[in-house]
């Protein structure tokens, strides 16, 4: 009988955004998330006390928790909050009106009448320099709406079923007293001190395993040897060498360590932060007392290819290895990456019930597809950040998923068994029987380590992050032990992973310039603990805040062009001067998986829009991919779909919305072809449209009817029908 356990792997984790010489702390996430995600995972985990799982608690998170619950660090926003609204000086209601609404807009802001007022009032785009006057137009009982708001808010399901006061106030909506805001901060700090006995618990009633990251979050094989990133990535520009043995040694110690102080027993797994592994770190690892490690599927994937083996997903992914040398072997564990994207970037889209739906046919399609008898299914994602993306913060869909494996809904009586297992039971049931003689050098993301390293933002990062540790080896031995022992803190602090994250073009944050702050400020702070002047460089942004404009994702086109639709780009002038849909994905604080397109194009005459799509070759086999091409005017709103599976000619299906979620046929269309390319065009009439209309375009792909990207990424492109005058309009621009 087949024997299936799936292990769910949530992780916590925040960079230490506390600064102990100032003792204080900048932004406000750990607070805030301890409400919502850190509270409600263990609180709809309560409710199904047969599912398993496997929490990671980054201990730098476990430490700014402990900082918060005992009240010996208050972050800027508290501070703010705490502030009486009738006290509140015009830079402090400006910095409100800046950042007290930071949250998702649609599942955090809209669903609360008064929240959606106060950003109305504000704005939703708003420049620094117009934010005093700004807000001087907020009546004192505005800003303390605003400041209860921008805690209430934050609440997740679980401490609102657990503190029915929190509800009761969110009825009230508005008109709060400052009583009330006392009451809302004082709920706060009690859910941030009950996180770690509730995950505590858990774990000691053998429900959930709790496993550690090196302690700062690093990326533990750049810490080790900063040139180990040309093993996957050698086009890449590195800094000057940084390698730090000790200081791995050290995160990775002092990570066991607090973490048995904190929850009484120690670790037996490890997530390397953001999946980062190398062959130097298995000792490490073996040596501080962990078992096993997991890792994303693309690792195994290049190991297996090292040794010259193929890559046959479905035998391989789901069963764990050994790995390391005789007398120090780790089990190690690789995720589906699949499954546990959509955790993160596609299941917010749909309806929980589609999104366990979805869950089901992947896990029975993996079930039924893997040759072994015994197979361990890993699902491994971040455990905070997809939550705000759903509007009741992930509740219903995760119930229904705990429910399904409460009831075995996937058991079949004498020929298979699903459960969800922590991942040393797991390892225990179906014990790794394959050695990895490699072990690919790489990242969670794109199996490498491009992220933190190889921009000249990054490599000035590491650059000022070598000399201060040069200095400290140099200085630390004349030092008093407890002075010593603290620069070495804010140097391992400094070394991780979230500071490179915002430095380089890669993402972007309204937050970027406070990482770039923060980075130098732990590094100060060594020159600090070694009375010595800091450097004049430490006191310099290393990046500049910058966010995408719509004109850098979208590009106008700038002549009428007349291709021939045959899915292939016939001679060089056939798309010239065509618009562009950038396809790189939205700057954001999560990772966005892959790409469809590497190019998507659309163009007019006088009579009919084009449009090109050039594909990704790593998404040409995946299967039920489909397109929905959505045309707004001023009039009508239509649909043209079509599967990225077409080849050669074909046709698509043009439909007109009539009401808000339904859609009736209106025509197929033949003018539409796939080859290297895929082409197609449409009549101006067949959309209603006449020259002078303007329209929103987007283009949203589909995987068995669930939304997995939309072009472009933050609101539709707008475009206006062309006419006669257009391409002298153009020349005279």
């Amino acid at each position: 009988m087949k024997q299936v356990h799936v292990c769910f792997f949530w992780h916590m984790h925040q960079p230490y955004y506390t600064d102990p010489v100032a003792a204080s702390a900048s932004m406000p996430w750990v607070r805030l998330h301890a409400t919502k995600a850190y509270y409600d995972m263990a609180y709809v985990l309560q409710q199904f006390p047969e599912v398993r799982a496997t929490f990671n608690f980054t201990p730098s998170l476990l430490l700014q928790l402990q900082e918060i619950g005992t009240g010996t660090v208050l972050d800027l926003f508290l501070e703010h909050a705490q502030r009486p609204a009738a006290d509140l000086t015009l830079e402090e209601k400006a910095f409100l009106v800046r950042h007290f609404f930071s949250a998702n807009w649609a599942t955090m802001v809209r669903p609360y009448p008064r929240y959606h007022e106060l950003l109305v009032k504000r704005g939703l785009e708003v420049n620094d320099q117009d934010l005093p006057r700004i807000a001087r137009h907020f009546s004192t009982q505005e800003l303390l709406d605003l400041q209860v708001w921008h805690n209430l808010a934050w609440f997740g399901y679980g401490t609102v079923r657990q503190y029915p006061r929190l509800a009761d106030l969110r009825q009230k909506n508005r008109g709060f007293t400052e009583d009330d805001k006392q009451e809302v901060l004082a709920l706060q700090r009690t859910a941030v001190q009950e996180i770690v006995p509730l995950y505590r618990s858990l774990m000691e009633r053998g429900q959930i395993e709790l496993t550690t990251t090196p302690f700062f979050h690093p990326i533990l094989p750049l810490v080790l040897d900063t040139d180990i990133t040309r093993r996957a990535r050698p086009d890449l520009p590195l800094p000057a060498r940084f390698r730090a043995h000790e200081d791995a040694e050290a995160q990775l110690r002092e990570a066991v360590l607090f973490h048995q102080q904190t929850f009484g027993q120690p670790p037996s797994g490890l997530w390397p932060s953001e999946g980062s592994v190398c062959p130097e770190m298995l000792p490490l690892v073996h040596q501080v007392g962990l078992r096993w490690l997991a890792t994303d599927e693309g690792i195994l994937a290049r190991t297996l290819a090292m040794d010259g083996l193929p890559w046959h997903r479905s035998s391989a992914l789901y069963q764990p290895y050994h790995i390391g040398d005789a007398g120090q072997s780790l089990a190690i564990l690789f995720r589906d990456r699949e499954i546990s994207d959509a955790f993160g970037f596609v299941y917010h889209k749909t309806t929980p019930e589609a999104a366990a739906d979805d869950v089901t046919r992947r896990l029975q399609g993996i079930i039924h597809d893997s040759p072994q008898d015994r197979l361990l299914i890993a699902i491994v994602l971040d455990g905070e950040n997809p939550w705000e993306h759903y509007h009741d913060g992930g509740e219903r869909f995760l119930s229904l998923l705990y429910e399904g494996f409460t009831h075995h809904a996937l058991d079949q009586a004498g020929q298979l068994t699903v459960r969800s297992s922590t991942i040393s039971d797991a390892l225990a049931s179906v014990p790794p029987t394959q050695h990895l003689s490699s072990l690919h050098s790489g990242s969670w993301i794109n199996s490498d380590y491009k992220i933190w390293i190889g921009h000249h933002e990054d490599n000035q990062g590491w650059d000022l992050l070598g000399h201060t540790r040069t200095q400290l080896i140099r200085r630390g031995p004349s030092l008093p032990p407890d002075r010593a022992q603290a620069a070495w803190r804010e140097l391992y602090a400094a070394e991780g992973s979230d500071w490179f994250w915002w430095y380089g073009d890669d993402f972007d944050t309204d937050f970027k310039p406070e990482f770039d702050r923060l980075f130098r400020t732990h590094l100060r702070n060594v020159w600090t603990h070694m009375g010595l002047p800091p450097p004049d460089q430490l006191n310099h942004a290393i990046c500049a805040k910058t966010m995408p404009f719509d004109s850098e994702m979208v590009q106008q086109p700038v002549t009428l062009i007349t291709p021939t639709i045959d899915g292939k780009v016939t001679n060089f002038f056939e798309w010239r001067g065509a618009g562009r849909i950038s396809t790189q994905p939205p700057l954001g604080a999560m990772w966005k998986a892959d790409g469809i397109f590497t190019a998507i194009l659309f163009g007019w005459n006088l009579t009919q829009f084009v449009m090109r799509f050039d594909l990704d070759e790593a998404n040409l086999k995946r299967e039920g991919l489909n397109v929905d091409l959505l045309l707004q005017g001023p009039h009508s709103k239509y649909r043209l779909t079509f599967p990225l599976s077409l080849s050669g000619p074909g046709e698509f299906h043009l439909s007109r919305q009539t009401t808000t979620n339904s859609w009736e046929s209106v025509a197929s269309h033949r003018s539409i072809a796939a080859q290297t390319s895929l082409e197609l065009a449409i009549p101006w009439k067949d959309l209603g449209l006449e020259a002078g209309h303007t329209i929103q375009l987007s283009v949203a792909v589909r995987e068995h009817s669930l939304e997995v990207a939309r072009y472009p990424g933050q609101r539709p492109a707008v475009l206006t029908v062309p006419g006669p005058e257009f391409e002298a309009g153009m020349w005279r621009v």
